[in-house]
């Protein structure tokens, strides 16, 4: 299956991945928090998230996508890091991650003769059908990370009042 081997494309190629988004984070406006996050933290976050990809999205059980995110959210209120920028720098993974995708998504044939026609929407279903399930993915992890953000933000009231 396609999407089965795009996964394992950006799990090869997360380092790249990787280094993209963390300069994105470092550099956009809307994420200048980040920038007190030691990088070594946030590179091995990112990272883990591409390398995997495959294991969270092809996991019916979410337990372990919401253990990696609510923890993620614990772990940036600690830091200070405000709600919307976390949450905004997910979106921006996911856009360079959309953008992977796209751009390495058309895999070309190379076996039996096959009608022109009919590959393309074969493989353009596949990349829709990943592109979906990268979405609802992520979909998934915005929510726990808010979740897990909203559970030490309450702690610290408590330990606070």
């Amino acid at each position: 299956m396609i999407s089965a081997r795009l996964i394992q494309l950006i799990e090869t190629h997360a380092a790249t991945l990787t280094r993209d988004v963390m300069q994105d984070l470092m550099t956009n406006g809307r994420t200048t928090s980040f920038r007190a996050i030691p990088i070594d933290e946030l590179e091995l976050r990112i990272s883990a998230l591409f390398l995997n990809l495959g294991r969270w999205i092809g996991d019916p059980n979410d337990n372990a996508v919401r253990k990696e995110y609510e923890d993620w959210g614990r772990a940036r209120f600690r830091q200070g890091i405000p709600l919307s920028e976390i949450l905004y720098g997910l979106i921006l993974t996911k856009s360079h991650l959309r953008r992977y995708i796209r751009d390495h998504g058309v895999v070309s044939f190379s076996g039996d003769a096959i009608i022109r026609g009919e590959l393309l929407p074969v493989e353009l279903y596949s990349v829709q059908e990943l592109n979906y399930t990268v979405g609802e993915f992520f979909d998934r992890a915005l929510y726990h990370l808010a979740r897990g953000y909203e559970a030490e933000a309450a702690v610290k009231r408590t330990a606070s009042g």
